[in-house]
């Protein structure tokens, strides 16, 4: 899937500290979510369906990726 990220527009959480160590988010066309490494601003981009997102920040909200 080829997604323009040219006008993306990203940010981080306004949890986020002043540290580079964070991933930063951007609302994409068609309702696409990008996530990629703030440390790394042209590397690789995550692009998640809308429905994806969903799922994923679902399970982030009850916990499904804590460390045992």
């Amino acid at each position: 899937m080829n997604v323009d990220l040219s006008g993306a527009v990203w940010f981080k959480s306004t949890r986020s500290t002043g540290s580079k160590d964070c991933v930063e988010v951007a609302h994409l066309d068609r309702g696409m979510v990008g996530v990629r490494d703030s440390k790394n601003p042209t590397g690789p981009v995550l692009v998640f369906t809308p429905s994806e997102w969903d799922a994923f920040t679902a399970g982030v909200a009850v916990g499904e990726f804590e460390r045992p």
